[in-house]
């Protein structure tokens, strides 16, 4: 047997859920899970574009930083 528990919304949560429903029978425990999958999809993926931007800050240091590209400043 499934464990229920009960928690406490604000009457404005509960109504933002019930926009977010995708069908009219919905349970708002289906729906909880979708948006806590969705909302770990996003943040796996936010990490990964960080890690990228973290490795690309040397090599984007070394291209914009050089003497090269001083010397067309003042053309």
């Amino acid at each position: 047997m499934t464990e229920l528990t009960t928690i406490q919304l604000n009457k404005e949560v509960v109504e933002k859920l019930k926009d977010v429903k995708e069908y009219p029978r919905q349970t708002y425990n289906e729906l909880l899970i979708k948006l806590v999958t969705v909302f770990n999809a996003v943040k796996k993926k936010n990490s990964y574009d960080e890690f990228l931007h973290k490795i690309q800050q040397p090599k984007m240091k070394e291209l914009w930083n050089n003497k090269e590209d001083e010397v067309w400043e003042d053309a």
